[in-house]
């Protein structure tokens, strides 16, 4: 197999981090970047789609002070909720 170079634009931010960890673990730069995306296609290959999640989400204006909002004041939990985090299941949820 021959290996080929490929380029592309990474944030400076993408790029500390990945120099961070591959410092940390002992890896070469361009091992890592080629584990994580095979490992990234195989992931896409293999999980349905409505599963990933994307790194980064994009939001409008609206969509943003709507989040801000919901953060500020979160809505209050719903008794389906409140029990499951007790641990209460109900009988006519499958264990």
């Amino acid at each position: 197999m021959t290996d080929t170079q490929i380029s592309a634009f990474i944030s400076s931010d993408t790029r500390e981090q990945i120099e961070r960890y591959a410092d940390a673990h002992g890896l070469k730069k361009g091992a890592l970047i080629e584990r994580a995306l095979l490992h990234h296609l195989q992931a896409l290959r293999e999980l349905p789609a409505d599963i990933i999640i994307p790194p980064r989400l994009v939001l409008t204006k609206e969509g943003g002070r709507d989040l801000a909002r919901q953060l500020k004041k979160p809505n209050r939990p719903t008794k389906a909720m409140r029990e499951l985090m007790a641990g209460k299941l109900k009988d006519d949820v499958p264990t």
